[in-house]
């Protein structure tokens, strides 16, 4: 019978794996319906963007409590789950803690205790973090984005965690042989005795069932991150690692206005010019961005990245006062748009309209001008997100595709246009101060 729990785990093992890569393949093609965009410049400074801020966490820890309680699940989770390495051969081959013999009491008793202690670390951690959401309340989990599936998400992967701890620890509790080696159960050995009174079918069938059971959350775990905001495990590294070098407030020009400006100091340039015989004609490139294709990949990643933690809304200035924006809704929105098209080319095979885009239907012109500009929500993000970006590519829309700007800023347009300054007096005008 041994052989036909291998063939299941075999079967489980490869439909877990073979679901995420699609998914995985699924989340590039997203990504990649955004445009082009080369963050291929200065190598060494985005490794250790990524070490620093991805792989050391060095942005969580701006809040000590959070950032202390992050770190011990991030590092927890990681670490513990190397043991599913030696699940997978143990399923595959029909062995039972493999690793025992090959790495010997000593360093595999060191391994197992650490992974128990972790595992409880991780536990308390995440009772905390229950706690902060459902108990206390944090104000920055209760935004009006935060309704739904947004909250309910925190709370499942909470959950999660807990129960695949609580496995972990229990599998090894009821291993009668590991127990009597007293090796590695730090932890476990306090909860062994829990069992004691029943009988050695009964343990060994709890021992299965918790590890069968581990190693099946794990699997589904893995593949319930790419519908979560947990995705972030994964894409924190690639996100800080493509993140922007440059000045915070130092916005980029766009090419196509570059474009426009060097036809017309130009002087051999023909604006009225027809294209040649047999050549298809230009269309002009859109200037901002009015929907998700428009964006960049780069924020196409930031989008699946966000982890909806809902600092850079706490500290955002605009929603502190009332306003309708909040930065992490600009994250979730774009994302919420960009799995609307992937659905849709899924259905379809390519994209076909459906008369929606992401301004107006998911972003309202209202939020992209509450914004200040002032890159608190860029500075706040743990993973180097950058919802300013987006907020300003579509303002670009609103005011050079729609000219669709807010009266004042209309105003001040033409009194640059017409005056060469804000103000609507004549340039001629300027130094009339002195003379006062």
């Amino acid at each position: 019978m041994d052989y036909i729990s291998n063939i299941l785990f075999a079967v489980a093992l490869l439909a877990g794996v073979g679901f995420f890569v699609m998914n995985v393949r699924k989340l590039i093609r997203n990504i990649k319906l955004g445009r082009e965009v080369d963050r291929s410049d200065n190598k060494s400074a985005r490794w250790k963007n990524m070490a620093r801020v991805a792989l050391g966490q060095s942005k969580m820890v701006s809040r000590p409590i959070a950032g202390i309680l992050h770190i011990i699940v991030y590092i927890g989770f990681i670490i513990i789950n190397i043991e599913v390495l030696e699940i997978i051969i143990d399923g595959l081959f029909g062995t039972h803690r493999v690793f025992q013999p090959l790495l010997g009491d000593g360093v595999y008793g060191f391994l197992i205790g650490t992974f128990e202690v972790l595992a409880l670390l991780v536990f308390v951690s995440v009772i905390v973090f229950w706690l902060r959401r459902n108990v206390i309340r944090l104000k920055r989990f209760l935004n009006k984005e935060m309704k739904g599936w947004p909250k309910n998400d925190g709370n499942f992967i909470l959950y999660f965690e807990m129960v695949l701890m609580s496995l972990f620890i229990v599998m090894n509790a009821t291993d009668p042989s590991f127990q009597e080696a007293g090796i590695g159960n730090p932890i476990s050995q306090f909860v062994a005795p829990w069992f004691s009174g029943l009988s050695v079918d009964t343990i060994h069938l709890i021992e299965r069932s918790a590890w069968w059971v581990h190693i099946l959350g794990i699997l589904v775990f893995l593949n319930y991150l790419y519908y979560s905001k947990h995705l972030h495990i994964l894409l924190a590294f690639p996100n800080t690692y493509y993140a922007n070098l440059n000045p915070k407030g130092q916005f980029t020009n766009l090419e196509s206005v570059t474009n426009e400006v060097k036809m017309m100091m130009d002087p051999d340039a023909d604006p009225y010019a027809m294209p040649a015989e047999g050549a298809e004609e230009e269309v002009p490139e859109k200037f901002g961005a009015s929907d998700v294709m428009d964006l960049n990949r780069v924020q196409l990643l930031n989008a699946y990245t966000c982890t909806e933690c809902g600092r850079c809304t706490s500290a955002c200035p605009a929603n502190l006062t009332g306003k309708e924006l909040s930065p992490r809704g600009i994250m979730m929105k774009t994302r919420d748009r960009l799995e609307e098209v992937g659905k849709n080319i899924d259905k379809n095979g390519e994209f076909k309209d459906d008369q929606k885009q992401l301004l107006n239907d998911y972003i309202t012109p209202e939020e992209l001008w509450a914004c200040t500009s002032c890159n608190a929500c860029v500075e706040e993000c743990p993973v180097n997100i950058d919802p300013l970006s987006i907020i300003m590519d579509m303002r670009r829309y609103l005011v050079m595709e729609q000219s669709a700007a807010p009266q004042e800023l209309n105003m001040m347009m033409t009194n640059v246009e017409n005056n060469g300054a804000m103000w609507q007096y004549s340039p001629m005008d300027r130094l009339n101060w002195k003379d006062e």
